[in-house]
């Protein structure tokens, strides 16, 4: 069942959305050649500590053990953080939630560490452009998949690849509601889009081959043919006035 939100609960989101985001971009700050990816999980918490009103969302969730994820190079999303040293030309994709009064926000970034290549470059480019091409389609009256559609054809008319295997979803008080929202389908098709909605918008994008693969530790999901993969996701409301943003900062 799809739950649509009132006002009250639209503010929670957003406010849970702005702390998650806020604390992704505090620790961009720390993503430089050789930094652990464990490090940047120990920043995450310490961060955390200092707010008392927010609790972070992915630590227990169906047994994941840490606050953050973070994927780095062919590593698709669910990344545990490690002993793992960031080098340059690295791209590292943290992805992220907090509950705040009993909502979730929930997104993820890629980031670069140092100087990348002009590939990894555009990787990053069109994933994040299909990420708001999606945003852009998530009105009332629409389709759900016309939000899946302008993300695929956006990645494939650039010559990479949209994961098929995760999708985003719903969100409110829970952190993975109905429906979900793949980032590929049909234009026109799916639920019809009505105010109240809110999603976490995610495309999973990579340079090469869509299939993936999960490592030994049953979580992390990479590219099976070990190509570079980018990861952008937002907590979005529908509106009257159409898509907002509610993680934006």
């Amino acid at each position: 069942m799809v739950y649509l939100k009132t006002e009250e609960e639209i503010e929670k989101i957003r406010t849970a959305s702005r702390y998650a985001m806020e604390i992704l971009f505090y620790l961009k700050e720390f993503i430089k050649e050789g930094i652990r990816t464990k490090d940047l999980e120990k920043l995450c918490e310490e961060r955390l500590k200092k707010s008392k009103k927010i609790k972070p969302a992915f630590k227990g969730y169906n047994g994941y053990p840490y606050t953050l994820c973070v994927s780095v190079n062919e590593e698709v999303v669910h990344g545990m953080p490690s002993d793992r040293v960031l080098k340059e030309g690295d791209i590292v994709s943290l992805d992220f939630g907090v509950v705040y009064e009993g909502y979730y926000g929930d997104v993820a970034y890629t980031f670069a560490v140092g100087k990348i290549s002009k590939e990894a470059e555009r990787l990053i480019k069109v994933t994040e452009e299909a990420l708001y091409k999606g945003i852009e389609m998530a009105r009332e009256g629409n389709r759900l998949y016309d939000i899946s559609f302008a993300i695929q054809s956006h990645v494939e008319k650039n010559g990479f690849s949209v994961v098929r295997e995760f999708v985003g979803h719903g969100i409110g008080r829970s952190l993975h509601e109905e429906p979900q929202i793949p980032n590929f389908g049909e234009k026109g098709t799916g639920m019809r889009l009505k105010k109240g909605m809110v999603f976490a918008i995610e495309p999973m994008v990579n340079m090469g081959r869509s299939e993936v693969s999960i490592r030994e530790n049953g979580w992390t999901a990479y590219a099976k043919d070990m190509s570079l993969s980018a990861h952008f996701e937002h907590t979005v409301a529908i509106t009257d006035d159409g898509p907002e943003i509610l993680s934006r900062v």
